[in-house]
């Protein structure tokens, strides 16, 4: 006798499927399940402008401050720690009032090298600019125990400006040591290399920048 089998339909598929509709699924992450169950510590937050305690902490490191006119656009020193502020068209007189503000506010450098250029010579009045830098680095030596004078360098804009620089230069490598003021003779590498300034026979070129911040960079570790 033989056994009959009886046989079911298969079961139809799922209807969105079939009808071929798109369906969205959702997949329940592992690792919020995770994060669920996990202990959470409390998170610590401080204020990087207020201490959180009275310890006291550590003196901040002070940096050296180069200031001048355009010369300085390009220059850059990093070793050691240096703000260079060029102050475009600037003379003696401007450097000395942007020194006042920084005095008021009590700022203090580990050095200051002020750079000396040719806007001060244009008003052919040598006594005033020499008494104008005197003033200037007066100044600085209150807010500075090294302060250094960068020289003018060597422009190429007719014989009388070149007349009054060199005159300048003289006065200031004379006058920097006895009075305990560092000087950075910039006349001496820049003379006889054209390539280093513009065509306006005044600025430095990118190498005549390179060479300048390598000077006041060499200047600024020799006194560390």
């Amino acid at each position: 006798m033989s056994a009959i089998v009886s046989q079911s339909p298969p079961a139809p598929a799922a209807g969105p499927s079939q009808q071929g509709e798109w369906v969205t699924t959702r997949r329940h992450s592992r690792k919020f399940k995770q994060d669920s169950h996990r202990h959470h510590s409390p998170i610590r937050v401080s204020n990087r402008f207020s201490p959180l305690s009275e310890t006291p902490t550590e003196p901040p490191v002070e940096s050296a401050l180069v200031i001048g006119d355009s010369m300085l656009r390009n220059v850059r020193v990093a070793t050691p720690a240096a703000v260079v502020n060029c102050l475009p068209g600037a003379r003696a007189t401007d450097i000395l009032s942007n020194l006042k503000v920084l005095a008021k506010s009590k700022r203090k450098y580990s050095h200051i090298v002020i750079h000396v250029s040719t806007n001060d010579v244009r008003l052919r009045q040598s006594e005033i600019t020499k008494a104008n830098f005197i003033a200037v680095c007066s100044l600085a030596r209150k807010m500075s125990a090294s302060v250094t004078c960068s020289g003018p360098i060597p422009a190429r804009r007719g014989d009388e400006m070149y007349s009054r620089l060199s005159s300048l230069h003289r006065w200031l490598s004379e006058w920097c040591p006895i009075n305990g003021v560092g000087y950075i003779d910039h006349w001496r590498t820049f003379w006889g290399r054209p390539w280093l300034l513009k065509r306006d026979g005044i600025h430095p070129t990118w190498a005549g920048a390179d060479l300048l911040s390598k000077s006041i960079a060499h200047s600024l570790r020799a006194d560390c």
